[in-house]
């Protein structure tokens, strides 16, 4: 039997203390589950997606509900004329009866007095039986016709509701994973700016920027909430930026073309990100979730710089956004005003 030869206790020892040094072997990112930066990112687009054909689908299927009602309508208009009709027809069947009933009108020529004027009436009699045949026929057409058209009319709104109740529990699906996404990317960050590191640039798919301006707001979609030079518990003495009142995980974009000149995670800002445009002026983005460039970088207009959070000193998601004159906090302006002097309204 042929034995192995045995290593020194010396290469031994060399081995776990460099297995002691490296550590465990650092989980994979396939282990941790999908990036949550991208994660919500992709789910945002989808939620909104889903709104928009809920929202679709809901005005549609009211739509056709709508005209169901009209044909209903017309249908009981068209039902009352053919029952007046009807009437008519036995008014004229009842006056034939008394006029000669089932003798022939040869017959009835040669009893009467006046033949000529008879024979006139009969005329006028066949003639409105003529009439009366034709509108009886066009109105059980016409009623035949609507009655098709409002069973088609039923069938489709009933498909259309059934389709705007898969798009809701669709929406509620994506909205569920949402939050769930939502709550991995701001845990993250928070742990981020707890030990004062970035976790670097996460490079997300972001659509291709068709806006040719120069200058854009720096979030798509959003509702203004504090506004610059205002007071509050939250700050020492007056606001120093506009907040932009967005979901975690919100796509955040330069405003104008420019080169990040810093990325930090710690202090009041949380995650922040602060770009220098030509002419002077300094932007900042902050209590973001997760930046998507790094220090340095040259950005344009409308280009992902990161995402919005709530890290720092934020009592909930939003973007707090400042234009200053320097790099450094006390030299801002008002947002509103700067965006207006170059042509953007907020």
């Amino acid at each position: 039997m042929r034995l192995r030869p045995r290593r020194p206790p010396a290469v031994l020892a060399l081995l776990c203390a460099l297995m002691a040094l490296c550590g465990p072997p650092a989980p994979s990112r396939a282990a941790e589950g999908p990036e949550p930066s991208a994660e919500v990112a992709r789910l945002l687009l989808e939620a909104s997606e889903a709104t928009q054909r809920h929202e679709a689908g809901r005005r549609a299927a009211g739509a056709q509900k709508a005209a169901a009602r009209r044909t209903e309508r017309l249908l009981g208009k068209e039902r009352r004329e053919v029952a007046a009709l009807h009437d008519d027809l036995g008014r004229i069947a009842r006056a034939q009866y008394r006029n000669g009933g089932d003798i022939p009108l040869a017959a009835q020529m040669l009893l009467s007095d006046r033949p000529e004027e008879l024979l006139h009436g009969q005329r006028a009699v066949l003639q409105a039986d003529l009439a009366l045949n034709n509108a009886v026929g066009r109105s059980r057409r016409a009623e035949k016709k609507l009655l098709e058209g409002q069973r088609e009319a039923t069938l489709r709104w009933h498909a259309l509701r059934k389709r705007s109740v898969h798009l809701a529990r669709l929406r509620k699906s994506i909205t569920s994973k949402l939050e769930q996404a939502q709550g991995k990317l701001q845990g993250n960050a928070d742990r981020s700016v707890a030990a004062g590191q970035c976790r670097g640039a996460v490079r997300l798919a972001e659509p291709a920027v068709r806006d040719t301006r120069a200058w854009v707001p720096p979030v798509a979609t959003y509702e203004l909430s504090a506004g610059f030079d205002s007071a509050g518990a939250h700050w020492a003495h007056r606001h120093t930026g506009q907040d932009f009142a967005v979901d975690i995980g919100t796509p955040v974009r330069a405003v104008g073309a420019g080169r990040v000149i810093r990325v930090s995670c710690g202090g009041g800002f949380g995650v922040e990100v602060v770009v220098r445009h030509p002419g002077g002026y300094y932007t900042q983005y902050a209590h973001l979730a997760a930046v998507t460039v790094d220090q340095g970088e040259k950005v344009r207009a409308g280009q992902w710089l990161g995402q919005a959070g709530t890290t720092g000193n934020s009592t909930g998601p939003h973007l707090h956004f400042e234009v200053r004159l320097t790099p450094d906090l006390g030299s801002g302006v008002d947002p509103v005003g700067w965006f207006a002097g170059r042509g953007v309204r907020l």
